[in-house]
């Protein structure tokens, strides 16, 4: 509690106090006076500036007394506080009601209450103290004249408007502007004051103030600010053009996903014209293949070649290799074109295919002379891409034997031989290189990897499969042992003697043979061959790392042709060389 007041409390005032029981307001208002609570009368306050297009009777309702309610301030810091906004002079008031008290010295002007003036001989009786300011003794003929008589303060064009009821008080209007005249029956207007509509952002900049707006800390807010309205049109325009876009993707969507789900494929019609080369990489799939042709211009889609190549029974039987195609053909017109062996630019090297049988198919795909692809291939074996450990072997006819892997290979028109060889040579790096061959030749005891592919070539020109793969691998690994007095590490096979002589015979006689001491003879010469006898695949290299353990050490082809059975004693072999002589005279 201060000297001269305390906070609101719940004791009337004293029937003493001048002011007790006076509830009129002479010439505005009779026998109404401000709200109280509990006795005491409502303190005024001089209103804050608002927007004068949002705030009118019952705005300050809402706005004003939803901030200050019905809020006591009779009983405040300084009883009843003094005001003076500017130039804020609001007379005295009539005798009986509010004489005592003059609005002169306050100031409020940055939000903050100056320093009040109680200059106004206030006096105290002495009689009761309420903590609150005693009211001044009621003298009707001190002071100006009376509200109603003598000089009208109201009356000059700077005076400020007499006071207003509560249900009827209004912000005052800025220095220098009128108050728009307002229709007593006028009805509540609510604007709209969205920033969509308005054009209003929002963002306080200083640039939409209007001037002279008050500013402070006192929590009032300055006039409303210029409603841009200018950007109404803008906004709906914009909302139009989203929609309408909106409208116009989801459609395009729509009819794209139907397409793709319902639609035919886009394709062209016809068998085409023109020729371009496509070429078709190993192990591609259907839509690999459909996007080199589309590439190409052969066909108009991907999709619409899937389903041409899906509908045909030999579809999936599309090769790897360099096709001759027409521009602009159907995808039915181009799966049958690639199945068509004669569109194909494909070299194709068969297991265990001689080295000497190869060249002659370059020769011929490159319509060069004959002997030209072997004469390249033995200058130019070094800077073919051979490894390390398959050069520079005695005695090896061809340097490039067993590197010229089984496999299909495309061959464009033009093509050079060496650029066949190389690819060949890096396809055979690429699948030996998928075994540890240094590691598995020392497992079976011999020398290094040559040795190995050497093996391979061995079983894979004997065998007709992989179970004669394995068998004849022991054969080889068992012949091979310093512990063999069956043939004492002859290998005896006649494929190797074959491939010396470029032949494939199967009736030898062993006069021949056993007067032949070329060192690929292995029924003359002990241990492998120099060098590999052919090209094998990753099949029988396979095998010939995973040979079988039954003790074979013989082998015959008693038809021939397609049956091999094996032997583990010379006896066992005897039989089936027998019944080899007796399928021979049969046929």
């Amino acid at each position: 509690m201060t000297e001269y007041g305390r906070s609101p409390g719940s004791e009337p005032w004293h029937p003493e106090d001048p002011l007790y029981g006076d509830q009129g307001w002479r010439g505005e208002q009779g026998g109404a006076g401000p709200a109280s609570y509990g006795g005491r009368p409502q303190q005024q306050y001089p209103q804050q500036p608002q927007d004068q297009a949002r705030h009118a009777d019952a705005r300050y309702q809402t706005g004003h007394e939803q901030q200050y309610g019905q809020q006591q301030y009779a009983q405040q810091q300084f009883g009843q506080q003094q005001y003076d906004t500017g130039q804020y002079d609001t007379g005295q008031y009539d005798a009986g009601q509010y004489a005592p008290q003059q609005y002169g010295t306050g100031q409020y002007d940055t939000g903050q209450y100056g320093h009040q003036d109680h200059a106004a001989a206030q006096q105290y009786d002495g009689t009761w103290d309420t903590g609150q300011q005693t009211g001044m003794p009621y003298d009707p003929n001190a002071g100006a004249a009376p509200y109603g008589a003598g000089a009208d303060h109201y009356a000059t064009p700077d005076a400020y408007p007499p006071p207003q009821p509560p249900g009827h008080r209004t912000a005052p209007p800025p220095q220098g502007q009128q108050q728009p005249a307002e229709d007593d029956w006028a009805p509540d207007r609510q604007d709209e004051d969205h920033p969509f509509f308005t054009g209003d952002d929002r963002r306080g900049g200083d640039d939409d103030d209007e001037p002279g707006a008050a500013s402070g800390s006192g929590g009032g807010r300055g006039p409303a600010k210029k409603k841009k309205k200018g950007r109404n049109g803008f906004a709906c325009l914009f909302v139009a053009l989203v929609l309408v876009g909106g409208a116009g993707g989801a459609s395009y969507v729509g009819y794209q996903f139907w397409q793709g789900q319902f639609g035919e494929a886009p394709d062209f019609d016809g068998p085409g014209s023109g020729s371009v080369q496509v070429e078709i990489a190993l192990g591609a799939s259907g839509t690999d293949i459909g996007n080199a042709l589309k590439k190409a211009g052969v066909v108009k889609s991907v999709d619409a070649f899937v389903s041409a190549q899906n509908d045909n029974p030999r579809g999936t039987r599309i090769q790897d290799g360099i096709y001759t195609l027409k521009k602009g053909m159907s995808a039915e017109e181009a799966v049958k074109a690639m199945l068509d062996p004669n569109n194909r630019n494909a070299l194709s090297i068969a297991e265990g295919a001689r080295n000497a049988a190869i060249y002659e198919l370059i020769d011929k795909r490159l319509e060069l002379d004959p002997g030209t692809t072997r004469s390249v291939a033995l200058k130019e074996a070094k800077n073919l891409g051979l490894p390390v450990w398959a050069q520079n072997h005695e005695n090896v006819k061809d340097p490039l034997e067993g590197f010229l892997y089984p496999a299909t290979y495309p061959v464009a028109p033009g093509s050079k031989p060496e650029t066949i060889l190389k690819a060949m040579v890096a396809r055979a790096n690429q699948e030996y290189g998928k075994i540890d061959l240094e590691a598995k030749a020392k497992q079976f005891k011999l020398k290094n990897a040559w040795e190995l592919i050497t093996v391979a070539s061995l079983v894979q020109a004997e065998g007709k499969n992989e179970d004669d793969y394995r068998k004849m691998a022991e054969v080889v690994y068992n012949r091979l042992k310093p512990t063999n007095t069956e043939t004492n590490q002859l290998l005896q096979f006649d494929s190797a003697f074959n491939y010396l002589k470029g032949q494939s015979e199967i009736d030898i006689s062993e006069r021949e043979i056993n007067s032949n001491q070329d060192p690929y003879n292995t029924y003359t010469q002990k241990g492998l061959p120099p060098g590999p006898i052919g090209n094998p695949d990753l099949t029988a290299l396979n095998a010939s790392i995973a040979p079988t353990s039954d003790g074979w050490l013989y082998f015959v082809a008693t038809d021939g042709k397609h049956k091999t059975e094996y032997a583990r004693t010379h006896a066992d072999f005897e039989k089936l060389k027998a019944k080899f002589n007796d399928q021979r005279d049969t046929n």
